[in-house]
């Protein structure tokens, strides 16, 4: 069988997102990010085209390493100003029946109680519809704003958000019974008290003694998106990851990765499959291979490489503005995002040395993934190899402009896909959770979250399998 495509689209409330400077084409409508009918139209947009979800980035901070301070990044529109993306979610869902929706929030900066509030309510609300990605922050700017003199530490970071995790399982799956609320009018007993229960929590970051405040949602707990491909990363998504994001600059990178993150989740007890893996790209599309090729020369003529730069410093923690651009990017240790200089130095191994003018380069459009770019049967070829060769499920997709990136995604490679088999016809039915993995609405019972799950008729404070 032809193996089927999936497509997630990538925005952030913030003008030109991961293409810094294409803010300025006269067809891109990010500088709209901070109105409600920029995001309902392009959610009508991307249910047409049967995404299966709209994942929203985030960052709490400016990104201040390039230069030292963040004058390049203002002056870019380098994701600042930037607005929160959790708020846009119950426009979007009013608007549409099936997208689903992957909402950034980090661990380091708000207490898991009032999280859990947030996130069930979006989960009613979506009817099932809502994902969380989990972020534990890279930005020294985001701590220092926090009262903290700088982030944790790399892996203390993932530490502390399994603490995180382990608070929000027990609040959404082990605090309130699926039977708790009876809406008993004859009694005037809406929940029976003795299934609401306590969950106890006392570790090492938090205490959390009591009960959730929301009754459960379609999902309970919304569906885990992470996105990190460091050691430490693989080890945490392998426990809690349904969906992961990565970025690869090519193939071969790709494919190592892939095979370690399935790996992990196997070594965890989990199906290799268990997660859908999604890659960063970008798509440059139109009715012929020439007129792709023109259209990628006129938006690079916009492009931003400092904003670029700006970025990359922020990925990796380490200023590029002190490097000239003919110096390759070299071996140098990171508090920030680990797995970004981890896949350079697999590209060095290849033979494929970048500099850091290379880097500001690729990265002007899209960010740090590939960007294809021909006819939308040309780009289908592409597509099916990668996915063929490094075993990913299928594409996180990152604009150049907006919505005409997308736009022209469903118009030329949607169909061509379609037609080979590639591509589905029409949206599963049922929440988010379902849509992906088609085994129900719930955490699966080899998910770690699950272990938390009580059961109808079980003691106060008890929860398990």
């Amino acid at each position: 069988m032809t193996r089927q495509i999936r497509f997630n689209a990538f925005d952030m409330s913030c003008v030109a997102h991961q293409s810094s400077g294409l803010w300025r084409h006269p067809d891109d409508r990010s500088r709209q990010y901070n109105t409600l009918g920029y995001w309902t139209e392009l959610a009508r947009l991307l249910e047409r085209g049967h995404f299966d979800g709209l994942f929203i980035a985030d960052v709490l901070g400016t990104y201040d390493v390039y230069g030292g301070d963040r004058t390049a990044a203002v002056r870019n529109g380098a994701q600042v100003p930037v607005n929160d993306p959790i708020l846009l979610v119950s426009a979007m869902a009013a608007v549409t029946e099936h997208l689903g929706f992957g909402v950034t929030a980090g661990t380091a900066f708000e207490h898991p109680y009032p999280f859990a509030r947030r996130m069930t309510t979006l989960d009613h609300l979506t009817e099932g519809r809502v994902g969380w990605n989990v972020v534990t922050g890279y930005l020294p700017s985001a701590a220092r704003n926090m009262g903290q003199a700088d982030q944790l530490a790399h892996d203390d970071r993932y530490d502390h958000a399994d603490e995180y995790l382990e608070v929000l399982y027990k609040l959404w799956e082990g605090s309130w019974e699926d039977d708790a609320v009876v809406e008993d009018r004859e009694r005037g007993v809406f929940a029976d008290p003795a299934k609401v229960h306590d969950i106890g929590h006392e570790g090492r970051y938090f205490s959390v003694p009591g009960a959730h405040i929301s009754e459960p949602s379609p999902q309970r707990t919304p569906v885990i998106y992470q996105a990190g491909a460091s050691p430490r990363g693989v080890a945490f998504a392998a426990e809690h990851a349904e969906a992961i994001f990565v970025a690869a600059p090519s193939k071969e990178v790709l494919a190592a990765t892939v095979r370690r993150i399935r790996d992990g989740l196997e070594a965890a007890g989990r199906d290799r499959r268990s997660a859908r893996i999604y890659t960063l790209l970008t798509i440059i599309t139109a009715a012929t291979s020439e007129e792709a090729i023109a259209k990628e020369a006129e938006y690079r003529s916009y492009a931003s490489e400092e904003g670029a730069l700006v970025f990359l410093s922020g990925w990796m923690g380490v200023d590029l503005a002190a490097y000239d651009p003919g110096d390759p990017v070299g071996e140098v240790e990171s508090n920030a995002i680990q797995s970004t200089l981890q896949n350079l130095r697999a590209e060095a191994d290849l033979g494929r040395e970048w500099t850091v003018g290379d880097l500001g380069r690729h990265s002007a459009i899209g960010g740090l993934g590939p960007t294809v770019v021909g006819s939308g049967e040309e780009v289908a070829d592409a597509l099916q190899s990668w996915v063929e060769e490094t075993d990913v499920d299928g594409f996180n997709l990152a604009y150049a402009v907006t919505p005409g990136t997308w736009e022209d995604v469903i118009e030329h490679v949607i169909p061509v896909l379609r037609e080979r088999g590639a591509y589905p016809q029409e949206y599963a039915p049922g929440t988010l959770r379902q849509k992906l993995h088609g085994r129900g609405d719930r955490l699966p019972e080899e998910h770690r979250g699950a272990g938390h799950r009580i059961r109808s008729g079980a003691s106060a404070g008890t929860a398990g399998r």
